[in-house]
């Protein structure tokens, strides 16, 4: 497939003694199914294109940058030097993630470019996989290139036709919006509607979307665009030019406008487009992953999936809240007195109610019990812009740090640290080896991090290239302590989780709080696993069995728009190695025989198998746990009941299972009747067929056991 390296070298000969060059480059996947081209056009511009089994999947794209201060940028005026060619197979083992082994399998095409009249150099290397292409562009290190700055990236992703897109609004702060499904030539139709309140959002034009994109042609080719490996970048998002069809990279700015300090040698994240013309290769594809660095922890032995409770469910829904008292309205940490104010009843994070926790999490098996509001400074930590906020390690008066360690020691429950920064970025950089040492002496090896509000300092958003920097120190900092991260409100994840595998979870989309801030679309699970979860596993906090809020508050008319059964389908499509049993105590222990799901279900996976999917409607997955016999399947439906035809062809031959099928009831719907639904056990083998009825926002849920010889005997056969 590949051409000899003579080849390589008979080009570079060519462009030194100025024959004419040989500038047309194709590269093909090792399965034959995809084609890359690239060419340099008009002006010296390098382009290239994507086919899919003889499809067009990306037309003639430019490629470049446009820098700041000066006149040449780096988009035009450019001769191919040479090209290197390379291929890889290997198979590597992930700490933890939905197989136990993935294989990386690619074919390389490295450009060698120069700038004929600056002599500037830029290479652009390719690697063209089974589902999908990644690209890069790298600053080799030269006396013409050294320090520069990005005004724009102009990488384009020419669509071949007016495609059906999976979008939410492109912004600098946040990714918590439901998604539109359009077409993209009515991207801007529906833009301003999509854009729904946050307490930090900066938006940028009315074709501004964000990746991950998942789109779909009339064809039925399914096609995603996102990022792989964002290190040292501000993070990209796409703007579309509606009448052409094109998308282009739009890069976050910092503070000053500026969107990319670099130096020389150095390369930008990968740019990924992943296709197939079947949408379970989409989320079958780990090639994001294996366009990151291997691991970069040498003991991974700390690391672990956890599955855990926490006070938390009751302060989003407003039933109780993070702060301490009503007496003060300014805190200033080291000077405020809490011993002296009146306690306003209304606090979460009590000593006697944490302990609960711990009890409920011990009795029911679950590893982790998280907290938040347990340290001072919650009763003016938001809207303010103020810079020492928090402290991360003083508590409040009724949090009892260490009979609280001690108690939970005893029950052989770990404690989940809370570092709310209230996007006061530089005050946590300052606090954080104390926050870290504090963690690793009280026994909490992982912690929830937030980022919400404005960030600080002013003018910098969440995803420019300064942020992107700064959750990755955070990140490597905590490797250093041996503390696993889940970071909430920051950059959508990349992969990275490869690298630093001890960035166990992100949020980084509109995850369950919003079903207590006025509700999610109830398809909003069906296309987050196109999206947001290309790039890593989210902190979900799935399992809210109560819809109606008012019962936890009465002023909280909120609806969670899922029926009880689709809560337990997301424990395995939604696939992370942290998972949140997010409801109440009281409200799992009157629905105890669904909640056994939640307790048997695994975090970590041998194997997973896409059984049928179909972005913003369905969505059905298979995995075998890890160290284990047992198998779980999900399905998590949109907003259209259906019948659902499941084989069980994923099985091990002629071996015999349980099979305990959590089901919507035959009236259930997900706003009439959510909490209807049926619990049955049955023995099915590798031939064996199901059909299940799926409600409106519905789901479906089994746990595989194999079966016993009373097993077999007691229990019908499907």
């Amino acid at each position: 497939m590949f051409k000899q390296l003579q080849l390589s070298i008979l080009v570079v000969i060519m462009s030194f003694v100025g024959l004419p060059q040989l500038i047309a480059q194709t590269l093909v996947s090792p399965n034959g199914m995809l084609s890359m081209d690239f060419n340099i056009i008009d002006d010296g511009v390098p382009t290239y294109q994507l086919q899919y089994k003889n499809q067009w999947v990306i037309k003639t794209s430019k490629l470049g940058f446009e820098l700041f201060n000066d006149e040449h940028s780096l988009l035009n005026d450019f001769r191919l030097l040479g090209f290197e060619e390379d291929n890889l197979d290997e198979t590597w083992y992930p700490v933890w993630g939905e197989e136990s082994k993935i294989r990386n399998h690619y074919h390389e095409l490295l450009i060698h470019l120069e700038q004929t009249t600056t002599l500037r150099k830029l290479n652009i290397r390719f690697r063209l996989f089974d589902e999908g292409l990644g690209f890069r562009y790298e600053f080799p290190e030269q006396k013409e290139l050294t320090y520069f700055k990005i005004k724009e990236e102009r990488t384009q992703f020419a669509m071949t036709d007016d495609h059906i897109a999976w979008w939410i609004p492109g912004d600098y702060d946040t990714q918590e919006y439901d998604y539109t499904q359009s077409k993209l030539s009515e991207i801007s139709k529906h833009m301003q509607s999509s854009i729904t309140e946050n307490l930090s959002q900066t938006s940028f034009s009315m074709t501004g979307v964000q990746t991950s994109l998942q789109m779909k042609t009339k064809e039925g080719l399914y096609i995603n665009i996102h990022e792989a490996a964002l290190i040292n970048y501000a993070c990209m998002h796409l703007n579309l030019d509606e009448e052409n069809f094109i998308f282009e990279s739009w890069l976050t700015p910092d503070a000053v406008g500026v969107k990319g300090h670099i130096q020389a040698p150095s390369h930008t994240p990968w740019r990924t487009i992943i296709v197939s013309d079947d949408a379970r290769d989409i989320l079958a594809s780990r090639m994001t992953l294996n366009l990151n660095e291997p691991c970069k922890i040498e003991n991974t032995s700390w690391i672990r999936p956890c599955k855990y409770v926490g006070v938390w469910w009751e302060m989003i829904t407003g039933k109780s809240e993070w702060s301490y008292t009503d007496d003060f309205s300014v805190i200033q940490l080291g000077k405020t007195d809490y011993t002296k104010a009146k306690p306003h009843g209304r606090h979460g994070a009590t000593t006697a109610h944490v302990k609960e926790y711990i009890d409920f999490a011990a009795e029911h098996g679950f590893d982790g019990v998280l907290v938040e509001g347990w340290n001072q400074g919650w009763e003016d930590w938001f809207g303010h812009s103020k810079d020492y906020v928090f402290d991360f390690v003083t508590p409040y008066p009724d949090f009892d740090v260490d009979a609280i360690r001690e108690y939970a020691q005893a029950k052989g429950v770990y404690m989940i640290m809370h570092h709310e920064t209230s996007s006061s970025v530089r005050n946590y950089e300052r606090h954080l080896d104390q926050a870290y040492q504090f963690m690793v002496h009280n026994d909490y090896p992982s912690v929830k991090s937030g980022y919400v509000g404005d960030i600080i300092p002013h003018g910098e958003n969440h995803y420019s290239q300064w942020l992107v920097n700064h959750y990755q120190y955070a990140l490597e900092k905590a490797a250093d302590y041996q503390i696993m991260v889940n970071a909430h409100e920051a950059v959508r994840p990349t992969g990275i989780c490869r690298t630093w595998p001890n960035l166990i979870a992100n949020e980084s989309a509109r995850g369950t709080e919003y079903q207590s801030f006025g509700g999610s679309k109830p398809n909003h699970t069906t296309v987050l696993p196109f999206t947001r979860l290309i790039g890593g596993p989210m902190d979900y906090t799935p399992g809210i069995f109560e819809n109606d809020l008012s019962k936890l508050n009465p002023d909280n008319s909120s609806w969670v728009n899922t029926t009880l059964v689709n809560q337990l389908s997301l424990y395995v499509t939604m696939s992370s190695p942290l998972q949140m049993a997010a409801d109440l105590i009281e409200n799992y222990q009157r629905f105890m025989d669904a909640f056994q799901f939640i307790k048997d279900v695994a975090l970590d996976w041998e194997a997973s198998k896409y059984i049928e999917a179909e972005p913003g409607a369905y969505l059905t997955v298979a995995r075998k746990a890890k160290n284990s016999e047992q198998w779980f399947v999900g399905s998590t439906n949109g907003e259209q009941a259906r019948n659902l035809q499941l084989k069980f062809d994923f099985l091990e031959k002629n071996k015999n299972y349980v099979a305990t099928i959590y089901a919507d009831g035959k009236d259930a719907h997900y706003r009439n009747n959510p909490q209807s639904y049926q619990i049955r056990k049955v023995i099915v083998n590798g031939k064996s067929k199901l059909s299940q009825y799926v409600a409106s926002g519905g789901g479906m849920a089994i746990s595989l056991t194999p079966a016993t010889k009373e097993d077999i005997q007691s229990l019908k056969k499907l």
